[in-house]
């Protein structure tokens, strides 16, 4: 079993600039260091973007869970950017998303995936967790806020 916090990390934690979706998860993907300088990076983000394309990961209440599985991965990764001005994202309730979690897997780790997947959506929907998030400054308090929450998924990593 691994925490959230862990996965994600103090460096998995960006603040995004960009307001277009596309521009917003290749922003992410290059910032964040589950992410950046991966030689996998860009056939994630292509696989992130078919996705995209097919049906908007954006589920409302101003939170997107992007994902992808691609050849090259070594394990779950799952990265968050905050975006303080919002995030054209076609989202499910046509609102900016100010929460764009990225979660990165190889093909053979789909049950784990998974996991990852509901035990974020899980959390993100209550409402005051959220809104904690979005009051957070520093990444290093967004991390301590994870921390203190302690969700585990049973994965390895």
């Amino acid at each position: 079993m691994v925490t959230l916090c862990r996965l994600i990390g103090k460096n998995g934690i960006c603040q995004l600039s960009k307001t277009n979706k596309s521009q917003a998860i290749r922003e992410l993907v290059s910032h964040a260091r589950q992410f950046a300088n991966k030689p996998w990076a860009d056939d994630f983000y292509r696989e992130v973007m078919r996705k995209e394309q097919l049906q908007s990961t954006g589920f409302g209440k101003g939170i997107a869970v992007a994902h992808g599985t691609c050849q090259g991965i070594d394990q779950v990764y799952v990265a968050l950017g905050i975006s303080q001005e919002g995030i054209e994202y076609d989202a499910i309730d046509f609102q900016p998303v100010h929460l764009l979690f990225l979660v990165a897997n190889p093909p053979e780790t789909q049950l784990e995936y998974l996991s990852a997947l509901s035990t974020l959506v899980r959390l993100l929907r209550n409402d005051s967790f959220r809104e904690k998030i979005m009051h957070c400054v520093t990444a290093e308090q967004v991390y301590l806020l994870f921390k203190r929450r302690g969700c585990t998924i049973p994965i390895r990593a």
